[in-house]
């Protein structure tokens, strides 16, 4: 789009289905790889990307261009479709319906970046859940309890 511009970052969250702990080291810098991919091929860019056994993090360079809600479809499905093709999990991988998406201006993007960078540290002190509703909590997001992600029993 000639004369448009603009610095749009989101921080996306998203879960595996039913929060399986289905994201296993052995493959998730390639999984990560492969959404960065995913994203790029959309016209967007990755900032960081990284994530534990249950959930992602994606800190994104938005262009105006595509809905986020559509590429969010698109990083959702190809990648499960290469989880699946790979055979990376026994039976069938998926991501949960919904997402979270919260923007940050330019001077916050370091401390996106440093809190996406550390999440194996930071969920030794609190589950995905915990840090969920408090996403939602600090940017003041109404939320129904019955579509909270619900803990792994």
């Amino acid at each position: 789009m000639a004369n448009t511009y603009t610095k749009i970052h989101i921080h996306l969250i998203f879960a595996v289905q039913n929060r399986q702990s289905l994201i296993h080291k052995k493959w998730h810098s390639d999984l990560f790889k492969y959404i960065s991919g995913i994203v790029t091929n959309h016209e967007h860019k990755v900032l960081q990307i990284n994530g534990v056994i249950d959930h992602v993090h994606i800190l994104i360079g938005l262009r105006p261009t595509q809905s986020l809600s559509k590429l969010v479809k698109y990083v959702k499905q190809d990648s499960s479709k290469w989880i699946n093709q790979n055979g990376y999990v026994n039976g069938r991988f998926s991501w949960q319906k919904g997402y979270a998406a919260f923007s940050h201006s330019a001077s916050q993007v370091p401390q996106v970046i440093r809190y996406i960078q550390n999440q194996e540290v930071h969920h030794k002190r609190k589950s995905f859940r915990e840090e969920y509703l408090d996403f939602l909590d600090k940017y003041e997001v109404d939320f129904d309890e019955r579509y909270i992600f619900k803990p792994v029993s």
